[in-house]
């Protein structure tokens, strides 16, 4: 593929990405923050003044917005991308935005000789830094295969799971539907240990050690403790995110026709969390919604 590539939306996934992708290739970055910008420049990304700027040229733009309609807006609002991108160039959309409208999307892009391949991602911003994200990829085989030298250098685990845009957001969906249910259980777990009189740090050692243990129970366990301390924990994936994601799940398991309480019941934990102020912090901090105070009396 062409060696240039450009990254629209350089926040706490974009920035790493675009860092890591500038190891390999020529990379332009734009975002709408002026500081998001100055910190690319630091990290080897050129900054661009536009979207449009930043794509000219690339045979890859990876998208990295928050929501489908800042997708929409972006490729086909009144300064749509759509119309500025390079010939058979790609659009690698890394956000989870869910299914609806993305063959749409993919058949607009069409009309303007681009394709979409849709590549939602996990890891957190630290393990986007190092190459080590698990991306699901939906896409046509001769998209993946132009898009594939910037998946690579992103991901340790890439899954194709589909050959056409839209199967990536349906795996990420399933996905999301496990990691919101297992960060409020997590909450309630550690909530309940605070409770009963038990010692926090060593009833979370104790968990991870066993059948008990889940990935989001031993990363967001630590930071589910520090959420009371005066900042509370650093913020890695911000708690109104699920918010939006199990709105996602909510929606796709109604339009299925499908049964789906226990994502319910979390999902109005994250609402809760919003609601109470909760929403830029880290979302382990969902844990103040089950229980406001430590066994202490130390309040949030």
């Amino acid at each position: 593929m062409d060696s240039n590539v450009a990254v629209i939306g350089l926040g706490a996934m974009g920035l790493p990405m675009a860092a890591r992708l500038a190891e390999r290739f020529t990379v332009r970055g734009f975002d709408i923050a002026p500081e998001r910008l100055a910190l690319a420049a630091e990290r080897g990304v050129a900054p661009a003044a536009t979207a449009a700027e930043a794509a000219a040229g690339a045979g890859a733009v990876l998208v990295a917005v928050r929501t489908g309609e800042q997708l929409d807006d972006l490729l086909f609002g009144a300064n749509g991308l759509a119309g500025h991108l390079a010939p058979g160039a790609v659009v690698i959309l890394t956000s989870t935005v869910g299914t609806d409208g993305i063959a749409a999307t993919a058949a607009r892009l069409a009309e303007h000789g681009a394709r979409l391949v849709d590549a939602p991602l996990s890891g957190g911003p630290v393990r986007a830094g190092e190459g080590d994200l698990l991306i699901v990829v939906g896409a046509e085989p001769g998209a993946l295969q132009q898009a594939r030298p910037v998946l690579e250098q992103l991901a340790s685990t890439l899954t194709v799971v589909g050959d056409k845009a839209g199967d990536g957001q349906a795996l990420k969906t399933v996905n999301q539907l496990l990691c919101g249910v297992h960060i409020a259980a997590a909450a309630e777990a550690l909530a309940l240990a605070d409770a009963l009189g038990l010692d926090r740090e060593r009833t979370l050692a104790a968990l991870t050690a066993g059948a008990a243990d889940s990935f989001m129970l031993g990363n967001r366990g630590p930071r589910a403790l520090q959420a009371y301390d005066e900042g509370g924990a650093e913020v890695l994936s911000r708690l109104d995110i699920f918010v939006k994601d199990l709105g996602i799940v909510g929606r796709a398991a109604r339009n299925a026709h499908l049964a789906a309480p226990v994502a319910a019941a979390a999902e109005q934990l994250f609402l809760l969390g919003e609601a109470q102020g909760l929403g830029a912090l880290d979302d382990s901090a969902v844990i103040r919604v089950v229980a406001p105070e430590r066994r202490d009396g130390k309040g949030a």
